[in-house]
């Protein structure tokens, strides 16, 4: 135990001292900041400043559908009107978006005895935001026009029509309705994934990297004379263990303090309110503990048999593929996250901790799904660590030949 003691303190100092433990402390936090922010000022630009052009050979429609674009401020969209059209000004409009003096234009064709047909021609193939924008516009009006045919009034046309604001509720575990944000929600969820999924990886292969410097410099033969090779694992998954919780329990403190400031005040209350549950502040570092010795486990034997960091770096696609997966299904988890196959991927161990908090982001789990997921993710470090213990111990002393599949298992029996 003493020994274990030692190597844990020596693997904590050597990198809390270091300079790539204070850069990632102040970094991370700024580059998620960094990445929110875009993301959300993208979000609100998208479809934002363009210059468009109604074409239609009906101007009451035309002009509708102009109005109903303009409805919409956020966008300050420019938007002029053609009509009646004619046939050569189509050819027009297509080099006015090649020159770049519009951004595109809404070509509107009535066929006699048949519905209109709308074409939208634009410099970006992929603005589906303003498409979508010119579609609810021109449905929009199209509908108003066929109420005014069959003597609908306009008042009673634009009340038929009216859009109405959908508030989200959530009825909590005890049966009772409160407020919530599906949105804000899910972003939360989603951030802590990925906060969770980073430091699990960085810090598992932060031990792998440990171990094949050692072994490269032949340290650990000075090392082995007076601990044994499990002592030297276990302190290293303890000691870099440590680093992580250390520099979570910073960004927890820092997200304190800022959250106490008057400036953070917005955030906390509306609709944009985000709030962090005792249960969530729990688990995560349950999960980050757990996932953390799951992969570093897994890593320090993959090491074990490597000779250098670029053969080591072979193996990341590997670890990578739980996470890739997580990522993967979070369409499935948002439309329903207590489904069979929402609950299934959250037990299995390599995707626990993301799917997990994933999941919470839109409903809370049951208990008993929280006990069985931690369960079967204590009982699959207990087996890695096994598997990797049994690899560590030769492996470390092996020099100058590569680690085969047979080689492996006939490592397994010696140890």
């Amino acid at each position: 135990m003493h020994n274990l003691l030692l190597v844990a303190k020596r693997e904590y100092l050597e990198q809390v001292r270091g300079r790539a433990f204070r850069l990632t402390t102040v970094l991370v936090p700024a580059l998620f900041a960094l990445m929110i922010g875009v993301g959300y000022l993208s979000s609100r630009s998208t479809g934002a400043n363009k210059h468009l052009v109604i074409a239609s050979p009906n101007a009451e429609l035309a002009k509708d559908i102009q109005d109903q674009l303009l409805a919409h401020k956020d966008t300050k969209t420019t938007v002029d009107v053609i009509a009646p059209s004619k046939d050569n000004d189509r050819d027009a409009l297509v080099k006015q978006v090649s020159g770049k003096e519009i951004d595109g234009f809404l070509w509107i064709e009535t066929p006699e005895g048949h519905d209109p047909v709308a074409t939208y021609e634009a410099q970006s193939a992929g603005d589906f935001v303003t498409q979508a924008r010119l579609e609810s516009a021109i449905n929009h009006s199209l509908i108003q026009q066929r109420l005014a045919q069959r003597g609908v009034k306009q008042t009673e046309a634009d009340a038929l029509l009216a859009r109405i604001e959908i508030k989200t509720l959530q009825v909590n575990k005890e049966g009772k309705v409160v407020k919530s944000n599906a949105q804000t929600s899910f972003w939360k969820g989603y951030v802590m994934a990925i906060l969770l999924s980073m430091t699990t990886m960085i810090y598992g292969m932060n031990v792998a990297r440990s171990i094949i410097q050692e072994k490269t410099s032949r340290i650990f033969e000075v090392m082995l004379s007076t601990a044994k090779p499990s002592d030297l694992l276990a302190g290293k998954l303890i000691g870099v263990g440590a680093v992580g919780l250390t520099q979570i329990g910073i960004w927890v403190v820092a997200a304190v303090v800022l959250i106490s400031l008057p400036l953070a005040a917005p955030l906390m209350s509306g609709d944009v309110a985000i709030h962090i549950s005792w249960a969530e502040g729990i688990l995560f570092p349950v999960y980050f503990v757990l996932g953390y010795l799951l992969y570093s486990s897994l890593f320090a034997g993959l090491a074990a048999t490597c000779e250098t960091e670029q053969e080591l770096q072979m193996y990341t696609p590997m670890a990578a593929v739980p996470i890739w997966l997580s990522f993967a299904l979070i369409v499935l988890i948002i439309n329903d996250s207590n489904s069979f196959w929402s609950v299934t991927a959250s037990m299995f161990p390599p995707c626990a901790p993301i799917i997990m908090f994933l999941r919470m982001g839109s409903s809370m789990p049951q208990p008993w799904e929280f006990a069985l997921s931690i369960s079967l993710m204590i009982l699959s470090i207990i087996a890695v660590l096994w598997f990797s213990t049994k690899l560590y111990r030769v492996g470390i002393l092996m020099y100058g030949k590569r680690a085969t599949l047979p080689e492996m298992l006939r490592w397994l029996r010696y140890s």
